[in-house]
């Protein structure tokens, strides 16, 4: 069964291809590909027409929120889909999130979700979140991820995420999962996520590898670098950019 509530430490890492490999040979030992391995994560960001959310969080306050549909691989309207709120306080994540069908989501912003007796309470967090903020959809969001876990320590999670897009128009999870690159070429970021300290070797090989975390919004990213107009600037001029096979 989909774990639907999570309440864990999260830190990120921006690495280059070489760093990567040299990493891949010493997690070898100690980690494996979670049971999806390599896979294709979308999302759709929902905002204000004012981006006020995203705006908020990237001011980095001590508590900041942000609503989300996501799936994995490409949507039809059958597919099973995670509608998600993500909270943060005081470095700790807070993700909470309900599954339906992907056609119970649309129109969500404005009709509302549907009620699950498996998972009610969460249900009315977010029943809550939209009548606070009238938000739509905004942002699709796509990457390719390989995820691995501890294979001792079963709580340690580690993701790496490469060819992050995004693009403002076809919103749809339906869609071909094309956009703007976010990342400079031969990038990667790394997501470590633990329910408390990040274990000592996996410490030390970042310390030895001279890798050290970063702060690092991928919707962030997408709205200050690409979306936001400041000084008169228009947002660049989105490049279409296919998934990889």
């Amino acid at each position: 069964m989909a774990q639907m509530i999570f309440e864990r430490c999260e830190k990120k890492y921006m690495i280059d291809h070489a760093q990567y490999e040299a990493l891949a040979a010493c997690l070898a030992a100690k980690t494996a590909p979670d049971r999806y391995g390599a896979y294709l994560v979308s999302n759709l960001y929902y905002d204000t027409d004012q981006f006020d959310l995203i705006r908020a969080s990237l001011e980095k306050p001590l508590y900041k929120e942000k609503l989300r549909l996501r799936c994995y691989g490409k949507a039809d309207k059958d597919t099973p889909v995670f509608l998600e709120l993500k909270k943060k306080y005081q470095g700790v994540v807070y993700k909470r999130r309900i599954k339906l069908a992907y056609k119970e989501t649309k129109h969500i912003a404005a009709r509302g979700i549907p009620q699950r007796s498996d998972s009610l309470q969460v249900s009315r967090e977010i029943a809550y979140f939209l009548t606070q903020y009238p938000v739509t959809e905004k942002v699709f969001l796509c990457y390719d991820r390989l995820a691995l876990t501890g294979v001792e320590d079963k709580g340690l999670r580690l993701t790496f995420d490469t060819n992050i897009r995004f693009r403002q128009t076809e919103l749809g999870l339906e869609n071909a999962p094309w956009g703007t690159n976010i990342l400079e070429p031969g990038k990667v970021l790394m997501e470590i996520k633990t329910p408390g300290a990040i274990p000592l070797w996996l410490s030390r090989t970042l310390s030895a590898s001279g890798i050290f975390p970063v702060s690092f919004s991928k919707y962030g990213t997408c709205y200050s670098e690409f979306m936001r107009q400041d000084s008169g600037q228009e947002p660049r001029r989105e490049r279409q950019v296919m998934a990889s096979a």
